[in-house]
This record gives C-alpha cells, structure tokens and sequence, in this order.
C-alpha cells in the first residue's frame, strides 16, 4: 500500500472538526488498506508502532529530526530552525521545505517501508545510534512528497496530532467488519482484555468476527482496567448497591496490574504502560509473594515511611517514576503492595467471575508478609456501617473507600466505568470544596505578570458515552510560576490548528489542545452556566453546568489517560447532591 493513500487520509481528518466526518475518513481508510498492513495503519494513525504496554517508542527528539530534514532538502539546521520558529510545527517545515527543493524521487513509498524504517529507528540504541537515525529518518524523506514528509516527522516526533482515539478506531473496525450491531460489544471486549487494537484489527481482517469470539486473555497483555463511579455521600452509594455491599480502603497509590508467569514480573500502570523497571522492590514482592504460578492480579503501589511505617502521599510515591536512580529511590521511598483483585489465575479467566469468587481467588493466589497484604476491605449493610469504615480508612492515611456490589452481576467490566464500584473520598465531604481530574483543552495567554505564558486553562470533563470532552471550568487559579512556565512545555505535544473533533466547548480560547493532560482541581461550588457544555440542556435550556473558583491542587495526573479523568456524569452527580442537599 502506498503511504500516500495514508497521508492523504490524515489530510482529511486533521482538517475536521466534526467526529463523524472522522469516523468516515477511517472508515475509508481502514477498507483501502490491505490485511497484511492494517496493523500498522492502526498502530501508525495513533502515532506508535506497537501497543503501548510493549514499551517501544520511537525515541527521536526534535533536535535530531531538524537534522534529518536538513539532509533531506539541502538546507543546513539554521535554516531550517528559522523557518520552523515561524510556522511552529517541524512536520509543516519540512514538507514546505521539500516543496521548494523538489528532490528527485527514487520510487514511491509504501506504509512497509515506512514502518519497518520507524521499527529500526526505535530499535537503534548504543554508540553512535544518534546518527544512525537522523539518517535512517533522512533516507524517508528523501523520498517523501511534502505530505507526506509532514506526517512522517510529526509521527516521529510525537505530535501527529490527529485526535483518533482507541473508541473511534474501534468504530471503523465495526462499521468495516462487523456483522451487525452485535459485533460492536465482541471488538470491544477482544480491545478490553488484550489493549492491542492492532492485533484486533489484523483478526477482524484475515478471519473476520468469529476469530475475535476467541480472544482470551495472556500474560504480558495488561487488561483495560474497570473503573469506578463517585458518590459524596454514604447513602448514594447505600442507594445504588442495596442492603449489603462491601468498602474497601481506597488508597492513595498508583494502581497496577502484576503479571506473573513462573519467575518473570510485569507490572502495568492503570494507563497500561510497562513499568516494571521503575518499581524492582514491588517486583521482588510480588515474585516472592504471589503462590500462583500464572497470575494477573490488581493493586495499589504505596509508598511508605520506613521511619514511622505511615503511608505517604500519591505526589511522593510519582517520585519513583524515573529512568534514572531507580534504587536510590526505592531506598528512599520503599513501597508496600495492596492487592484488590484477581483477573486470571492457574489458567483460569476470572473477570466473569462475580466479586466475592475473585477476592476468594485473590486471598488463594497470596502470601501475606509486611509489605504485601490484601485491600483491607468488610461487609456493611447500610450507611452507618460504610461511614464508620470510612473514618477508619482516611485515619488510616487512605483517601477514602470503594463499595463494590457483591451480586451476582459484580463481574469485572474491563474498560467501562460503572456502578459496581463507587468512589466515596474524604475531599466530597466537604461542603465547599470538591475534587475533580479535568483535561486541559484549550488555553489562554496570559497578561501582566503571566504575559508570554498561558494565563488560564480550559478544563473539561469526559462523557463515555459519546467518547468526547465537553468544557466546565476556566483554571486560572493555584497555578505557580514553576507551574506557567513548564506548562507551554508540558502542552506543545498537543497543540492544534482548530478544536478537536473529540472536545465540545461554546468557549474559544487562543489554544486548542488534543485532550492530553489531566489535572486535579478543587471547586467551591457547581452551578448553571450559559458557558459551559457539561450537563447542557438537563437542568436549563441553555444552559450547562460550571465548576466555580476553581483551583490547580498541584496534581498532575500522569497516572491517568484522559479518557479516565471524572466524567460528565459524575459532575451531574455532584450538582444533584447539592441540590438534594439544599432541599433538605
């Protein structure tokens, strides 16, 4: 297949606003594209080579692609970095640059060639491998027409940019492959427990829906985490999960999902990246801890005080997040293991298995010791009992708990958030604050002492049932000078030319950015806005809901992909609360 066809479909999209427009152009796509290539069509569109728990990246920073697209067009990297200040975008420079020099092309390309030269540019490491790539990068674009230089850059520099997120791909496999609506929910669940779209991709292609009926789960293939609601209150949750559920503590950690096959540990983030290298103390618990020779278990990293034996903070724990001083740092901030749940064991497939058969299978799978233990968790029946656990909990130096149903239907749903489980933390207490983790999508540049930097920030909340964000607070506040000047770096990746296709805002401010970055924010209140897109048109016409003098708490959430920030529903909850409150 040639690469052309590629960029001219990233052409198209990039040039919507609209997701159905976008869901079509994939649509096209993925038919024009032969079997053989799709998983790399699939894997390329989202900027990657492989599916992110294999930890593969491209690894090419900017500095090395100018010298790339210098050799490409003759130009020395003065020139170039001059006219890339100007249009801000490498991708744009190059293929302005290679329509001016106008090189001899030797024969076309195709999405092979590409792909296996990327392949070879992530793999190159050692002495002299720097070079390596501007050169294996440079030979592409000797190739390459403008459009499709622009594309290869921005693919190799991280910022292609194109808002195509793992739902609308997997809306172009189903409008393309499947075979009536039942498919949808088959595709999607083959994603949930492998999180490879282009494995699926290639099966729905060379053997069509019946192939993705036998997916199972593997070790070494992390599962898309289930997620939980959030309620403020004992009796929203009482009310949602009847008589007698259990609480469980909900701790102030990283979630991760611990593969273990014979010796061999790996550990997942909740974002399904292979972090296994950051924690070796956790991987030597684990080893010895886990009596299942074949396991996929859940639970949360915490790190701890050797000094006291107190939990410390989630922002101290993200200190062990590094490439570097990895057992310095597990010195300094040693880690204790909660497990949660159990997904797989001895062969067996447990997500199908109802909550209280897995924390069975969990309890059955453990050796308990001082730094591995079980959630702490307990059967209560009604409020009083789930707010007497709670107080323990938070005393406890937990963020609060999770009630989880214990029915028949409290079987794992991996990648859907739902109310089987439900969120009740210590912040939703109070009457004039909340917390909330919003994604930025747009920004406004700043005045006075915060001329040159972004100001403020437009934040939004994630609606799961249609796959997009919808705008509910200007951030201005809590924000440190430390904070506005790293943040036009922390965004750059995301920049883009108009709104997403996936972001639903009536506000426009100077920026728009693909739903990258989630931040934690306290709100003193929500209430009706003319403004705002969360929640619009189901209390007012007209109207949607606003978080209130909001403030950045100083949590960047990088443990957590945009799609897992708190959702419009959830707002919506939120704002009924205080309405319920205000009646009573």
């Amino acid at each position: 297949m040639d690469f052309s066809i590629l960029a001219d479909a990233y052409q198209r999209i990039e040039k919507t606003s609209k997701r159905i427009e976008m869901t079509k152009y994939l649509v096209d796509l993925v038919k024009s594209t032969p079997a053989r290539d799709l998983p790399k069509i699939v894997y390329l569109t989202q900027g990657k080579l492989y599916p992110d728990f294999a930890g593969i990246e491209i690894g090419m920073a900017e500095k090395m692609a100018v010298k790339s697209v210098s050799i490409a067009t003759g130009l020395t990297d003065e020139e170039i970095n001059r006219d890339l200040r100007k249009t801000g975008d490498l991708g744009l420079t190059a293929s302005l640059e290679l329509e001016r020099a106008a090189p001899e092309r030797k024969k076309p390309l195709t999405v092979d060639r590409v792909y296996k030269v990327l392949d070879e540019v992530a793999h190159t490491a050692g002495p002299g491998s720097a070079e390596k790539k501007v050169k294996l990068l440079a030979s592409l674009l000797s190739n390459a027409t403008p459009t499709e230089a622009k594309y290869i850059v921005r693919i190799v520099t991280g910022k292609l940019r194109l808002g195509v997120a793992d739902m609308t791909m997997l809306d172009a496999l189903a409008l393309t492959y499947g075979e009536g609506p039942e498919a949808r929910p088959l595709i999607e669940r083959a994603y949930n427990i492998t999180s490879d779209l282009g494995e699926v991709a290639s099966a729905l292609a060379t053997k069509g829906v019946s192939k993705i009926r036998d997916f199972h789960i593997e070790l070494g293939k992390p599962i898309r985490p289930m997620l939980a609601e959030r309620v403020h209150a004992p009796e929203e949750a009482a009310e949602k999960l009847g008589a007698e559920f259990v609480a469980e503590y909900k701790y102030d950690g990283e979630r991760v999902q611990v593969h273990k096959n014979g010796k061999r540990i790996m550990l997942f983030s909740r974002r399904l990246e292979n972090i296994t290298g950051q924690f070796p103390d956790v991987v030597a618990l684990a080893r010895n801890s886990i009596a299942a020779t074949a396991a996929i278990l859940e639970a949360e990293i915490v790190a701890m005080n050797p000094a006291t034996g107190d939990m410390r903070p989630f922002q101290e724990l993200m200190r062990r997040r590094r490439k570097y001083g990895v057992a310095e740092a597990a010195k300094e901030l040693p880690a204790s293991v909660f497990f949660f749940d159990c997904l797989y064991a001895e062969g067996r497939d447990y997500t199908g298995e109802p909550y209280p058969e897995r924390r069975e299978a969990l309890a059955r799978s453990l050796r308990i010791g001082d730094a591995v233990n079980l959630a702490q968790n307990k059967i209560v029946r009604g409020t009083d009992e789930l707010e007497s656990f709670f107080e323990k909990a938070v005393e406890e130096g937990c963020e609060g708990v999770v009630a989880k149903s214990t029915g028949s239907e409290s079987i794992y749903r991996a990648g859907a958030r739902g109310w089987l489980w439900i969120k009740y933390k210590r912040e939703y207490r109070s009457e004039m604050t909340d917390t909330a983790d919003l994604v930025v999508v747009g920004g406004y540049y700043g005045r006075g002492r915060r001329a040159g930097v972004y100001g403020s920030l437009l934040m939004a909340c994630y609606d799961d049932k249609t796959d997009t964000f919808k705008s509910v607070t200007k951030l201005g506040a809590g924000l440190t000078d430390k904070d506005l000047a790293e943040l036009p770096g922390r965004l750059s990746p995301y920049v883009l030319e108009h709104v997403s296709p996936r972001v639903d805002a009536k506000e426009r401010p100077d920026v728009w950015f693909e739903p990258s970055l989630v931040l934690e924010i306290i709100g003193a209140e929500i209430t009706l806005s003319p403004i705002h897109t969360c929640g619009y048109n189901r209390f007012r016409e007209g109207s949607g809901l606003a978080i209130r003098f909001p403030r950045f708490t100083g949590r960047y959430r990088e443990d957590k992909a945009p799609e897992d920030a708190t959702t419009e529903e959830e707002i919506i909850e939120m704002y009924e609360s205080r309405l319920r409150k205000v009646a009573a």
